[in-house]
Formats: C-alpha cells, sequence, structure tokens
C-alpha cells in the first residue's frame, strides 16, 4: 500500500477536477484561469473514498455508502441520478437497491465510479489485481452496470500502474464490453491529434463511462510525464472537462507530481 502515492494522486484528480470545470464558464482558448479553482463532485467523492482506505486499508460497501450519502452536496456538481440514489441512501435505502434503479430504472453505467478512483488505484500502486478488486467494490456502491464498473477497473489499474504503456496494462486486466474495445481503439490512436481521439473515442459528452474512460486514458497515455499538457488536452477536447481532466490528472500526477503553481491555484481540500 502506497498512501504517499494515493494523495498525490488525490492533488492530482482534484487540481485536474477545478481546472477543468473553469471552463464551462469561459473560453477554452484561456488556458490558466486566475484562482482560487473550486472542485466539484469528483473530487468529494474521491476525498472520502481515500478517506476510507487510509482509514481502513480497503473498501467497505456499507460505510463507503454511507458516507458518500451523508456528504453528497448538490452544489458540487452531483448529477441528478447521483443525487436520487445518495438521498435514497440517506433515507434508509439499502444501497444495493438504490444502485439498482439508478439509472431509467435500471443500474448506472456513468463515469461517476471512474472519475473518483484514480487515488484508489495508486494507494495499491504496482499490485492491479487489488486495486482492480477494491475498484470494483466502490464501483458497486452507485454503479450496478457492468460498463460504469469496468470503467472504474480501468482507470484503478492505470493508476496503479502509470506510465506511457498503461493502455497495454489496463487491457490485460479488462474484460470484454464496450470500455475495453474503447481502450483498444484508444491503443491504436496513439500518436494522433487529441481532435482525432476525441471524435473517435468520446470526450465525456454522455457522462457514461464508454465515453469517457478511453479518452481520459489516451490522455494518460499520451502525456504520461507531462502533467500541464495532460490537462490542457482534456480542455482542448472540450465535453466534461471536469471529469476527463480528473481521471487524467489522478494518473498521470502519480508520476509526475502537481506543479506548485496549479496546486495554488486550486480550492483547499477538507481536512
Amino acid at each position: 500500500m502506497s498512501p504517499e502515492s494515493a494523495l498525490l494522486s488525490l492533488d492530482g484528480l482534484s487540481v485536474g477536477d477545478a481546472f477543468g470545470a473553469q471552463f464551462f464558464a469561459r473560453p477554452r482558448t484561456d488556458r490558466f484561469p486566475p484562482g482560487p479553482w473550486p472542485w466539484t463532485d469528483d473530487t468529494e467523492m474521491a476525498h472520502l473514498l481515500l478517506a476510507e482506505l487510509l482509514a481502513h486499508g480497503e473498501v467497505d460497501q456499507d460505510r463507503l455508502a454511507a458516507s458518500f450519502a451523508e456528504h453528497c452536496d448538490p452544489y458540487r456538481g452531483y448529477g441528478p441520478g447521483a443525487v436520487v440514489v445518495l438521498h435514497r441512501v440517506r433515507d434508509g435505502v439499502p444501497w444495493r437497491e438504490a444502485a439498482a434503479t439508478a439509472y431509467r430504472g435500471g443500474p448506472s453505467c456513468g463515469n461517476g465510479a471512474a472519475m473518483r478512483v484514480a487515488p484508489l488505484g495508486a494507494f495499491f500502486a504496482g499490485d492491479p489485481v487489488t486495486a482492480k478488486a477494491q475498484a470494483v467494490r466502490q464501483a458497486e456502491v452507485t454503479h450496478g452496470h457492468p460498463e460504469g464498473v469496468a470503467g472504474a477497473a480501468a482507470v484503478a489499474v492505470a493508476a496503479a500502474l502509470p506510465g506511457p504503456d498503461l493502455l497495454d496494462a489496463v487491457l490485460d486486466h479488462l474484460g470484454d464490453g464496450e470500455v475495453r474495445r474503447g481502450v483498444e481503439r484508444a491503443r491504436g490512436l496513439l500518436g494522433r491529434s487529441v481532435g482525432e481521439a476525441a471524435h473517435e473515442l468520446g470526450n465525456g459528452s454522455r457522462s457514461i463511462a464508454q465515453d469517457t474512460v478511453p479518452f481520459a486514458l489516451w490522455v494518460a497515455a499520451t502525456h504520461a510525464d507531462d502533467y500541464p499538457a495532460a490537462l490542457r488536452a482534456c480542455v482542448e477536447a472540450g465535453g466534461d472537462m471536469d471529469t476527463t481532466a480528473a481521471v487524467v490528472g489522478g494518473v498521470v500526477a502519480t508520476r509526475t507530481g502537481v506543479p506548485g503553481n496549479w496546486l495554488s491555484r486550486r480550492e483547499p481540500l477538507p481536512r
């Protein structure tokens, strides 16, 4: 276990989240807006997940569901489906039942389980098997659809084994499905432009794992050693910029760290 790597990943995720969120209200030509940059639900849930790991070393689904529900603050930009699920859990509905009907009466394949999981992967640095297993457990609390779970597993493995070859590592641990096929396409697009990758893979605008994770991992592999370039690529692609930048930032920061002039602009995290 590597708490230090996990905390570094949380910094990378939260700065990416806060940076990406700036461009929903300003032209994307402005590459470095003034601070402070408020963070969103991506950071809040990642923070709660890491607190669970630091305190207990593993994910207890009942305890994590209760923590997510207690701290759900719609002001932070939670999606409507997540708000419904977590408020139902807060009202006493078992999380399995709440998550099973999150999206149009069925389980969600949204990108929420993937957006928060990078610090978990970093916590289990060098151990992709455990990272994947624990990522699945945390995902199931809110995302019961196999693709939503696969997206979280893919990001966790990438954060456990970051670097230019992370796509190969992720594919070694993914079963068949849309997320896997997206990551395979991402591997074939290495060396192409951001615009081409986003066109082929999606940019998170559909807010589902299949439309978010392959592109985010393409960025993380393409800019494995350049944190600012990685986040700027997410903004250039448009779409769900806070979420793609959160995923990318959480993975890349475990190798590069977060530049101080970026970290200082992010709204402080809760203790």
